[in-house]
């Protein structure tokens, strides 16, 4: 029996001894029955990880039923803020076009949508058997201006059942694995249940917003604990990725203090989970997933916490739920250390299987080296199965002829833009200037790139010349292979919590700085907290004024620094708050980009100031920490008043070279 349905089971049949030795009179309680009580304390103690108040059980039964009850070819109308008010069900057969599907459910939204007007108009007698059956999803003496309020608030959500209960089955592979590596970690190991909602325990799952495998990371985030680059993406490795996925969310829960809100912060980040927590209480959960209005905290964010409430339920009860289900048995895997750099083709002949079956089994491998473009890196960690071998992993390894081992990576001859990737983060990431690339890939500007773009780099020479048709060979053949990426590319849902056919996860602000909580908003009174790495002149550059602008605003002699900590005064005119905030932000991230290419985040230390020491000495000399990175894990710290016997935390950071 696996941990967690031991701890299930264990706590359950403590809770019914419970009620019985209850009724006994203290004077006839053994000892042992005292100890059981003391267990059902501790069991009850181990609920509260994990708090349901009753105000969100309704929205936690929503959940339970579109994971368990409907599938994927229909779904539900409802309230987006009152999940028990569920206007109908709704049928979306697969074979419908997805703009068939929008039209079906447009129709039905805006019937919905006139009896509600009709009832917020304060009709109440005289009523339709339609009118009289939506008001009565409703409490009783419903004010019509709550109707008129729920008119704009109807909703489609997808059923998600069959999907559910694959990701079930596939979880089998790695459940025993991800609750031992959360155990090392000190994570409570019910959060392996969060998978079901962000990818439904699927490998291939790649989102939009470019987040990717059963864990769901960004690069921005992933970088601080994994390889994310062009030959390997851990992100897609789910062992590796469970490592990560565990030291962030204990990172969330050092700085959150209580899991509700370390599990949002998964979401919608650390920096709006912090402005939530202030504005309403650390833990008012109720408070905060009904009423906080942040400009991100869209539908996804305000129910990933009880969504994770009831993939638990349904993943702590699963034969319940989906009768007969049986899980997917974990692989026997054999493990080596590669010592030098190999191609796919000669490394798999090594080992007697094939390529695909290397790259089923090692999916952190990126597809330049099936391509042929790049060698299995030295130092990477090979997995494959036992029973696909003739021998041991090592002596396999070993036998492979010398002459096959290189000691160097083949060089980059082309970069595929991402997402958010921009000519001097590429640039910078190569070694190489942004003009030689502007002139290697014949752009018109440095700021026009797209996702998708392949550029090509120093080591592929320049530009053939264009053939007769006006178009080089060199662009067809990346036409060509653009088309192959797309076809090969698996689409998968960014999160189980999809609705109206769109993903409705997180905004600009949260997808690039998910693990900084570092405010970087401008406040109602156009003032900002300053930041580490940040000077007056960058925030004249974002808003588009003079320097001594901000000065004279705020008083501030010529030289005179700006404080980590304190607030300063802005100025629009040239641009808005939410530019500044993008400009801002992306500034940050370049940064941070920057430091995490290079290096990568494997434990954490915590250090007792003595007398005499200096944070930024620590940081910069002892702990070789960054001070905005140190800043982050310890976001509460006044960096100019830290007294002797604070404790402060620092990251174990190791170099990728």
């Amino acid at each position: 029996m696996k941990l967690r349905e031991t701890r299930v089971f264990f706590c359950e049949l403590i809770k019914g001894l419970r009620l019985q030795i209850e009724m006994i009179p203290a004077p006839r309680k053994s000892p042992l029955l005292l100890l059981i009580l003391v267990l059902g304390v501790a069991c009850a103690g181990a609920e509260e990880v994990f708090p349901l108040p009753p105000e969100l059980e309704a929205d936690v039964g929503f959940w339970v039923s579109i994971f368990t009850r409907y599938n994927t070819d229909e779904g539900v109308l409802h309230d987006n803020r009152n999940l028990d008010i569920v206007y109908e069900r709704v049928d979306l057969p697969a074979k419908l076009s997805r703009r068939k599907r929008q039209h079906q459910v447009k129709i039905r939204r805006e019937r919905l949508q006139r009896v509600l007007r009709t009832l917020a108009a304060g009709k109440r007698d005289g009523l339709s058997a339609e009118e009289a059956r939506i008001l009565g999803l409703w409490p009783a003496g419903i004010s019509n201006k709550i109707l008129a309020a729920a008119v704009k608030r109807i909703r489609y959500q997808q059923g998600l059942a069959d999907r559910f209960r694959q990701g079930l089955i596939r979880s089998g592979r790695w459940r025993d694995y991800i609750e031992t590596k959360f155990g090392d970690l000190g994570v409570p190991v019910e959060l392996a249940a969060l998978p079901h909602v962000e990818s439904s325990y699927n490998p291939d799952a790649r989102s939009h917003l470019g987040a990717s495998g059963i864990w769901q990371f960004t690069r921005s985030t992933a970088r601080r604990y994994l390889r994310v680059d062009h030959v390997v993406d851990e992100r897609n490795d789910p062992f590796a990725a469970t490592s990560a996925a565990g030291k962030l969310l204990a990172y969330n829960y050092s700085i959150t203090g209580n899991w509700p809100m370390a599990i949002t912060a998964y979401n919608h980040g650390l920096a709006g989970v912090r402005r939530a927590m202030r504005r309403h209480g650390d833990t008012a959960y109720v408070d905060i997933l009904r009423n906080y209005n942040g400009r991100t905290f869209g539908f996804a964010s305000r129910n990933f916490y009880v969504a994770f409430l009831a993939a638990k339920r349904v993943d702590q009860d699963a034969e319940t739920y989906f009768p007969g289900i049986v899980l997917d048995r974990p692989t026997e895997f054999a493990n080596a250390r590669l010592p030098g750099y190999i191609s796919a083709d000669e490394l798999a002949k090594a080992l007697g299987v094939t390529a695909a079956q290397v790259a089923t089994h090692n999916p952190a491998l990126q597809p330049t080296i099936w391509q042929g473009s790049k060698y299995l890196p030295k130092g990477f960690g090979l997995r494959m199965p036992v029973a696909v071998l003739t021998s041991s992993i090592d002596a396999l390894v070993a036998n492979v002829p010398s002459e096959q081992w290189r000691r160097e990576q083949l060089p980059d001859l082309f970069h595929n833009v991402a997402r958010g990737d921009t000519l001097s983060q590429i640039a910078q990431r190569y070694s190489i200037r942004v003009s030689t690339l502007v002139a290697l890939n014949n752009l018109g500007s440095r700021h026009r790139i797209r996702a998708g773009q392949r550029l090509r780099l120093p080591a592929a020479g320049p530009l053939p010349a264009p053939n007769a048709s006006g178009a080089s060979s060199t662009v067809v053949q990346v036409a060509a292979e653009a088309a192959t990426d797309a076809v090969e590319l698996k689409e998968a849902a960014p999160s189980m919590i999809i609705g109206d056919f769109a993903s409705d996860l997180l905004g600009s602000l949260q997808t690039v700085l998910l693990s900084d909580p570092s405010d970087y908003s401008v406040g109602a009174d156009k003032t900002i907290e300053v930041q580490p790495l940040e000077t007056l002149g960058h925030y004249a550059d974002w808003l588009g004024i003079r320097t001594q602008r901000l000065r004279d605003i705020n008083g501030l002699a010529f030289r005179t620094p700006v404080v980590v900590g304190e607030r300063i005064r802005l100025e629009f005119g040239a641009v808005d708050a939410k530019a500044f905030e993008d400009r801002r932000i992306a500034y940050h991230r370049s940064q941070q980009d920057s430091f995490f290419r290079q290096n990568v985040i494997v434990g954490v230390t915590e250090h007792v100031v003595r007398r005499g020491e200096s944070i930024w000495i620590l940081a910069l000399r002892k702990y070789n920490v960054p001070v905005w990175l140190f800043s982050q894990y310890n976001p509460e710290l006044d960096l100019n008043k830290v007294t002797p016997g604070t404790t402060i935390r620092f990251p174990k950071m190791m170099s990728r070279k």
